[in-house]
């Protein structure tokens, strides 16, 4: 049965790809070379420590800062599936002064949330989808499955008694682990947890067997044996991770399914404003520093405009919907 995140990330994303993400605690990065009157960027994540988009905000923040001749000050804020971060962001001044990033949180969230405290389109104004990133479904090393193909035999023979890890209900790596259930016809139970850093120590800690997370924040665990890969949820091997096969080539053939970082600020944004950031994440992205650390974490970057990362934010909203409710994802 086809289902609905199966079309491959990379034809998907060729003109389209989708969302926003970051975080970690509040640390402040500053540029080596300010302007007089340059006003430092608060850039909010709505993710705690841990997590693929964090990681991926500090890898460039330093290029960042020097491209925009300010200070950039990151602030975590994480809570409800990214909820409480995405308020403080919509909330905050209408200048560019403050922007976020925001993961596929943000459009599964109308989805999975009766009264979101905002509108998930019409209270932010994208900047850029900067890119995709694989997720990996990780276990503990004493878990008896070497792939995910055996992970599926295993709970066939012993449905609803296997667990799996989450940042969350309602979040991006529920869903990556319920669309694999579909796709395999298997019974895994759900452990929820506050946030990724949470999740993957439990599972290092064998607490629980197995998490989905970005490949970016688990592939040293897997060089060092603290956690090894069962599979890439993109539809292409990661480059981070070369010797990891695919669900999809596991048998599982359409399944795909990654994570996304992008960026936005508050409604209202002014044009020439929109305009200036978007040029300022370009000139950090395009080449040097801030490209390699990316790509280093397995990103696929796409730098898509302001008008084109709109229209994939609207398209990204239904097409997690229609997700949300084949696996029948319900909030406690």
């Amino acid at each position: 049965m086809t289902h609905p995140m199966t079309t491959p990330l990379r034809r998907r994303y060729a003109l389209q790809l989708a969302t926003l993400g970051l975080g970690v605690g509040s640390a402040p990065h500053w540029a080596l070379a300010q302007a007089p009157d340059a006003k430092p960027l608060r850039l909010i994540l709505p993710v705690g420590a841990g997590s693929g988009v964090d990681a991926a905000t500090r890898a460039v923040s330093a290029p960042l800062a020097r491209h925009l001749g300010a200070g950039v000050v990151i602030e975590n804020l994480p809570g409800a599936g990214g909820v409480t971060g995405t308020q403080a962001l919509v909330r905050a001044p209408k200048d560019g002064s403050v922007l976020g990033e925001l993961s596929n949180n943000h459009v599964v969230n109308p989805s999975v949330y009766k009264n979101l405290p905002y509108d998930s389109l019409a209270d932010i104004t994208p900047i850029m989808v900067i890119g995709a990133a694989p997720l990996v479904l990780v276990a503990h090393p004493s878990f008896a499955p070497r792939n995910v193909k055996e992970m599926v035999a295993l709970a066939k023979s012993r449905p609803g008694q296997l667990n799996y890890a989450s940042s969350g209900n309602g979040t991006i790596i529920q869903l990556a682990f319920e669309a694999l259930k579909m796709e395999a016809g298997i019974f895994v139970t759900h452990i929820p947890y506050r946030s990724m850093g949470q999740a993957i120590t439990d599972v290092i800690g064998n607490q629980v067997p197995m998490v989905f997370a970005a490949a970016s924040i688990v592939q040293q665990h897997v060089r060092s044996g603290a956690l090894k890969a069962l599979g890439v949820g993109s539809a292409q091997r990661t480059p981070v991770l070369p010797d990891v096969p695919t669900i999809a080539e596991q048998g599982y053939h359409n399944y795909d399914l990654g994570g996304v970082i992008a960026v936005a600020g508050p409604a209202g944004l002014p044009n020439a404003e929109v305009a200036r950031l978007h040029g300022v994440w370009r000139r950090t992205l395009e080449a040097g520093e801030g490209r390699d650390a990316l790509i280093a974490q397995g990103y696929q970057l796409a730098l898509m405009s302001p008008e084109a990362s709109t229209r994939v934010f609207r398209s990204e909203v239904e097409r997690m919907a229609k997700i949300v409710k084949a696996a029948n994802v319900k909030l406690d």
